[in-house]
């Protein structure tokens, strides 16, 4: 078997590449590896609104019972949530049933360890293991040893209690626009901006099962950018559909995305001396203009490769708080212990309020440079060793030199496709997508 694990768990389309069976499989294996065989284990389970998600959890479920594990099933509630959850209650892990930003059809199961963090590889692969041995290492009990499942459908509010607790922020008087993208926050982070005071308009808050992400939420902006403006609204925060990510629209109903609410929240922590380190940590997909804003404003920028996992274990190391990606997955790590899109949403607000500034004024920050992606098509068993080809790396060397600067050259192979992807930024669009096409085009040549 390949490794079923990717950079968030495992996932795939429900009932056909992750079944109910994987998934109690999942349950076994993954509640004995993080218990270590050696007491019966507490889990938390959470879900999306996705409709495969009752079949999942109940088969994993049903699986962590066999080997002795007690469950308590959480319901409908967002992924930082289970993390927090984990965490505080001292149980030995927590799932969430969720495939996140991804079209309803599609589900996953990604694990938290007792202390709140997503597994590292090592773990991932002890529980694959295990499943392909046949759970050889399993004893499975019964009787009174068999495990038992608890329901908390409230646990939600315990998660909202503690953001609000975290940032405290006064939000009476602000008009705030908020796209749930019919997921896992429709509750919960509706509750928690009013419960702060603002006046909030919901869309895309009524989960059907079927509709989560559906043009909406954090990957589709375009209603909300337009709602923001015909209520006269102070922002929009979009979530997705498992509410890890934030991304923010202005009362202009210009689009906010993860750098410039990184840079605008860092930049304040780092003037009321909270910026641990001085450094915030991001991917080397962040905007050539956030590596600039950190220049210009004396902080120090660590870039990882591609992954909020990959951040937060940069952060762990350097004993950084703040990190994350383009896409609005921001983690704080003083108050939660992986992407948290309430969190990271109230953390901006504060900043609007305690600078008295409109959305707009914060987001000059940063200037966001064009950006352009081509596809490199090779041979699967190349992609990974682009850098093996003299005249590639002298093609990039020249680009880079070209620029002077004011532009940038990325090349990284795709973890799951046969491709090398080139992405580069600069001044001016058009002549930055030539280059890339050019650039992609002698790369698939070069390499075929």
């Amino acid at each position: 078997m390949s490794r079923i694990f990717g950079t968030d768990g495992v996932r795939g389309v429900a009932n056909d590449e992750l079944t109910a069976e994987m998934a109690m499989k999942l349950g076994q294996a993954g509640a004995y590896v993080l218990s270590k065989g050696g007491h019966s284990p507490r889990i938390l389970v959470g879900c999306d609104t996705r409709r495969s998600g009752d079949m999942l959890a109940a088969a994993l479920m049903a699986g962590a019972c066999s080997v002795g594990a007690n469950v308590t099933y959480l319901g409908i509630i967002p992924t930082p949530a289970v993390a927090f959850l984990a965490k505080e209650h001292g149980a030995d892990a927590g799932v969430v049933i969720s495939a996140s930003h991804n079209p309803m059809e599609f589900n996953g199961i990604k694990f938290f360890d007792g202390s709140g963090y997503k597994l590292p590889d090592a773990t991932e692969d002890a529980i694959q293991a295990e499943m392909e041995s046949g759970m050889k290492d399993i004893t499975f009990p019964t009787g009174a040893g068999v495990g038992s499942i608890t329901y908390r459908m409230d646990a939600w509010k315990e998660y909202t209690a503690h953001a609000v607790r975290t940032v405290p922020v006064d939000l009476t008087g602000m008009k705030l626009v908020v796209d749930t993208a019919e997921g896992a926050s429709y509750l919960s982070n509706i509750a928690a901006l009013e419960q702060l005071g603002a006046d909030v308009i919901p869309i895309h808050n009524h989960p059907t099962g079927t509709n989560i992400n559906l043009h909406c939420g954090s990957t589709h902006m375009e209603e909300l950018q337009r709602r923001v403006v015909e209520e006269k609204a102070d922002m929009g925060l979009a979530f997705d559909g498992d509410a890890d990510r934030f991304l923010a629209v202005d009362e202009n109903g210009n689009l906010v995305d993860g750098d410039r609410i990184m840079a605008i929240v860092g930049a304040n922590m780092k003037k009321n001396g909270t910026l641990k380190n001085n450094t915030i940590v991001v991917t080397v997909m962040s905007n050539l203009g956030f590596f600039k804003m950190g220049e210009a404003n004396s902080i120090r920028i660590d870039r990882t490769k591609v992954g909020d996992r990959y951040v937060l274990e940069h952060m762990k190391e350097i004993g950084s708080n703040i990190g994350g990606e383009q896409s609005g997955h921001i983690i704080f790590l003083d108050d939660n212990t992986t992407g948290d899109g309430l969190l990271s949403a109230l953390h901006l607000l504060k900043v609007m309020q305690e600078e008295k500034k409109k959305l707009s004024e914060l987001a000059k920050i940063m200037k966001v440079y064009p950006q352009s992606l081509v596809n490199a098509h090779v041979p699967n068993s190349k992609k990974d060793h682009y850098r093996d080809y003299p005249e590639i790396v002298e093609r990039i060397d020249a680009l880079e030199k070209e620029f002077s600067g004011n532009g940038r050259v990325l090349i990284r192979p795709s973890g799951t496709e046969p491709l090398v992807r080139v992405m580069i930024e600069g001044e001016d669009q058009s002549v930055i997508q030539k280059k890339a096409e050019d650039l992609a085009a002698f790369i698939e040549k070069v390499m075929a």
